[in-house]
């Protein structure tokens, strides 16, 4: 055990150590401080196309962790080529089923405004051919034969009917034979006064009549739809003739697509089937209905248009995809939908691209907290990886009663590296619990808390502050606020060896100097800007920690820092409360007595003590029986109390402090309650580090402070915790004046001697603990009550026996 000195307590950053007044003066190469391990994963799953090499990247936030990613990806992707440009175009085979096609970078675009071009050309050129003079005479030329042939056959019907003494008449119903008298038509009282045979046999000649008139009139129909036939071929050799150079033209500029060859012989076929659509004649306006203007008319052409999806023309190197709300949709595209009195239309044209779309060829960087908290979206990207196939889907489908008619788009296969950047908990979650995120997700980018603080570390430390100040316009720090930034990021650690990595916080910290040397019109951050932005954040935070102090200096929460008392001792506690954490001193007390329930843990009893407190205790019995159960079981009931203490406890930071509360009641010899404790312990009595050691030493001497400081005030810390140690510059001064003091330990032997002033004592050759020492008073009495317990125990058999 020693007392520590001051140069112990901290390890501050000398100024001389930068090349520079201030970061204004510093010339470097610039390289964001980076962890080597994380990087060098990051880099490797960037560079291995292999299936299933996807990234997921680990660390808390702050750690650089985005920053290298979008660095790495961007330096990778910059690169690589461009990939194609994605498009939809209508299917002119399966109208719900849009068809997919890539194209070169730029090339979608082009081949969108061939497209339209090609529309309007036609638009001109179809009427005109319609308009030729060598069209309207071959049309009517058919039309004349067709005429010609048509009256000769009627007139042959009609002449016919003639000499059988039968005159044609038109009617609305058709063609109607009327007998004849002479050249004129006989009249009905004329008809009624003929013979009855001559009668019958008007009507027998007129029957025969009927069906060789409708014979000719089935001739004339089919001569009829001949010529329709005829023309409607002649429109289309006109129309083929318009049409088939302006196509060939484009035939020829994308020949080495089959995708685009076999849509343009599609468009052509449409335009000849469809020669009406491009026929000059004026648009019927819809009609109003109760004064709403009505849906509007169709756009015929409008399967001509092509769905520009996915546009490179202006991109270079691989695309480099991050989207901050990854849902369904965003991630996997959409069909969207227009309204017309209540229903709802879509087309091809109305297809919207996802990230993944956009992604494609490249990457795409995503939070994987997002992803898993927006409903389907982590289920779809599996899908996307497991098919190499991008589908666009309405999700509302898979849960309908009543299925609907939507578009079904074909899918667009895919190439995508996705990078999942979360915390190690949501990693080890998803591996252990989905089975395929191992096989999808093989690549794993730690990003540590902490780096180490060499000299290389230093400078990119000040190269990343002067870094900071030009991007965001702050002012420059001198040698010596530079100094203390590096001593603060030693203090977030805690660990005079370590820097933090969590950069947020020190970006915080360099805004928030930066706001204190504004306030005092400095033209450069100091050191006690610095200091000032860290005591006012922490004074932001504070007011629970102020509060406690308060209810301790009115004795409302007992904590006593001069007085000497048996079986009580100060044991040092951390509390967190999210943006700030602070040290809070707990009186511990323990009271033996005889009987064989061994050590009971009252927190525990009432459930409100952890598992790892629990463990502590356990530790603590084995310490005591291994130690004073050698020659004698142990006879002794034990029950150690965190005093008001409301909430839950947990962890075995104080099991060393429980262990001197025991020593104590059973040697009988008070502890010095001006002396503070904290450290776990293991079962041979060595003093083990624990957590939040500055918190601890910092929370105590606040305690002091307030109560009073008297000179003899401190804290027993574990040896190992040393290194660990980054304190306030007010203990450190308090230490100095010998205010305040600071020991460390080893063993709980060590401990216990600081806080009684007796020696531990250690067994001599005979086993025996010298007289006088606290271990000798605790085995002393450890027998006393198993002797007792024994003799009580003999006793009560004795007189067993003679009831009998």
């Amino acid at each position: 055990m020693r007392k520590l000195k001051t140069n112990e307590l901290k390890k501050t950053c000398n100024p001389s150590l930068f090349p520079f007044k201030t970061t204004e003066d510093y010339v470097y190469e610039y390289e964001p401080p980076h962890q080597e391990r994380g990087v060098n994963a990051i880099d490797f799953g960037l560079n291995v196309k292999s299936e299933g090499y996807n990234i997921f990247v680990c660390g808390s936030p702050g750690t650089g962790r985005n920053t290298q990613v979008n660095k790495a990806v961007n330096e990778i992707a910059a690169r690589q080529e461009t990939p194609n440009d994605w498009l939809y175009v209508f299917n002119f085979l399966r109208e719900d089923e849009p068809s997919a096609i890539r194209l070169p970078a730029g090339r979608g675009f082009i081949f969108k405004k061939d497209m339209e071009e090609l529309v309007g050309e036609l638009k001109v050129e179809i009427p005109k051919a319609f308009e030729s003079e060598d069209y309207e005479i071959r049309r009517q030329d058919l039309l004349k034969e067709y005429k010609t042939k048509r009256d000769t056959t009627l007139e042959e019907v009609e002449n016919n009917a003639f000499e059988e003494g039968f005159m044609l008449k038109q009617s609305a119903t058709g063609v109607i034979l009327v007998p004849r008298s002479g050249t004129q038509k006989m009249t009905s009282s004329e008809y009624e006064k003929l013979p009855k045979a001559e009668k019958e046999k008007l009507d027998k000649k007129k029957h025969e009549l009927h069906i060789k008139i409708e014979q000719v009139l089935s001739e004339v129909r089919a001569m009829e739809k001949d010529a329709k036939m005829r023309i409607k071929e002649l429109e289309k050799e006109v129309v083929l003739f318009s049409v088939r150079h302006i196509m060939d033209e484009l035939r020829f500029k994308y020949r080495e697509f089959e995708d685009i060859i076999e849509y343009f012989n599609h468009v052509q076929e449409d335009v000849v089937g469809n020669i009406d659509d491009f026929k000059e004649d004026e648009e019927n306006p819809q009609g109003a209905i109760f004064g709403l203007k009505g849906a509007p008319p169709k756009d015929k052409f409008k399967k001509y248009e092509v769905n520009l999806l996915i546009d490179h023309r202006h991109s270079t190197g691989a695309p480099v995809i991050k989207e901050p709300n990854p849902t369904y949709y965003n991630l996997l595209g959409r069909i969207e939908y227009a309204s017309h009195f209540g229903s709802m239309t879509t087309d091809f044209t109305m297809i919207a691209p996802g990230a993944l779309h956009k992604a494609n060829g490249g990457y795409l960087i995503l939070q994987a907290m997002d992803v898993l908290s927006s409903f389907m979206a982590w289920e779809a990207i599996k899908r996307v990886i497991r098919n190499h196939e991008i589908k666009v889907e309405d999700i509302n489908e898979q849960f309908r009663l009543i299925s609907t008619t939507s578009l079904k788009p074909k899918p667009i296969p895919c190439d995508i590296k996705i990078v999942l950047v979360g915390p190690p908990w949501l990693f080890q979650m998803l591996y252990k619990f989905d089975e395929n995120f191992r096989k999808m997700f093989k690549i794993k980018a730690d990003f540590d808390v902490e780096m180490n603080r060499d000299m290389e570390k230093i400078k990119k430390y000040a190269a990343f502050i002067k870094v900071r100040c030009e991007e965001e316009g702050l002012r420059h720090f001198d040698r010596n606020a530079v100094a203390k930034v590096v001593e603060y990021g030693s203090k977030l650690i805690s660990d005079q060896d370590k820097l933090s990595a969590r950069f947020m916080y020190i970006v915080d910290i360099l805004r928030e100097a930066n706001y204190w040397a504004g306030k005092d019109n400095a033209d450069y951050v100091d050191a006690t800007h610095v200091n000032k932005a860290i005591h006012e954040k922490i004074y932001r935070s504070s007011l629970i920690e102020e509060k406690i102090i308060e209810l301790i200096k009115k004795n409302v929460l007992m904590i006593d820092v001069k007085k000497e008392f048996v079986g009580q001792v100060n044991g040092l506690a951390v509390l967190d409360i999210g943006e700030y954490m602070f040290g809070k001193p707990t009186r511990i007390t323990g009271r033996t007595y005889m009987g064989k329930a061994g050590v009971v843990d009252i927190e525990r009893q009432v459930k409100m003590g952890g598992s790892i407190h629990s463990k502590g205790f356990m530790i603590l019995t084995g310490y005591f029986g291994e130690k004073f159960a050698q020659d004698a079981p142990l006879s002794l009931n034990a029950s150690i109390c965190f005093e008001q203490s409301y909430d839950g406890v947990d962890g075995d930071s104080a099991s060393s402090t429980e262990a001197y509360c025991l020593l104590s009641s059973l040697s009988g010899v008070p502890i010095k309650q001006s002396i503070a404790v904290t450290g776990s312990m293991n079962q041979h009595g060595m003093v083990q580090p624990v957590g939040g050691i500055n918190e601890k030493i910092e929370g105590f001497y606040h305690v002091c402070k307030v109560k009073g400081l008297t000179g003899k005030q401190g804290v027993i810390i574990p040896e190992l915790n040393v290194k660990h140690l980054m304190l306030e510059d007010e203990v450190i001064e308090a230490v100095r004046k010998r205010k305040f003091h600071i020991w460390s330990v080893e063993t709980v032997d060590e401990g216990i001697e600081i806080l009684t002033g007796k020696k531990a004592g250690k067994k001599n050759s005979f086993g025996k603990y010298p007289k006088g020492t606290i271990n000798c008073l605790v085995d002393q009495k450890l027998k006393e009550y198993s002797k007792k317990f024994t003799e009580l125990g003999s006793g009560k058999k004795k007189k067993k026996k003679k009831t009998k």
